[in-house]
């Protein structure tokens, strides 16, 4: 992997920032802006499970659990 290819973890003071500028975005109300951020984490996760399936595990690179003798 190359290092512009290389994925940098944000730092604590970016998390910091970054759930102060959404909470800005909520009129400074903290619980509307974990309400938003809930909702947008569940509408990933519905994505998430409906393209899982249609993925190999190989072209995945193995992100996702293989499923094995038709369980999770």
């Amino acid at each position: 992997m190359s290092a512009e290819q290389k994925q940098v973890e944000p730092s604590a003071m970016d998390w910091e920032l970054a759930a102060d500028d959404v909470i800005a975005t909520f009129g400074g109300d903290p619980r509307e802006a974990v309400k938003a951020l809930l909702a947008a984490n569940a509408s990933l996760e519905r994505e998430v499970a409906l393209w899982a399936p249609a993925v190999s595990y190989g072209f995945s690179r193995g992100w996702h659990r293989r499923k094995r003798s038709g369980t999770d």
